[in-house]
């Protein structure tokens, strides 16, 4: 059987921690910045942790398994 590739798409997406957690950036911080606080500009900077929800998604897209 042939080795799983992993999505380019979410490659570019995802990174994974040394402790084995899968980072990720927040959404909405593109564009329409203009309407948006400065405060909430500023929490969408940092990165988060995946949702315990879609880290199995996310870990097929990666081929984690």
């Amino acid at each position: 059987m042939p080795k799983m590739k992993t999505k380019a798409s979410a490659k570019k997406r995802f990174v994974i921690t040394g402790s084995g957690k899968i980072k990720r950036k927040h959404a909405y911080k593109s564009h329409i910045l203009t309407k948006k606080s400065k405060k909430r500009k500023r929490n969408l900077r940092y990165f988060t942790t995946v949702n315990k929800a879609d880290l199995k998604n996310v870990k097929l897209l990666l081929a984690m398994k």
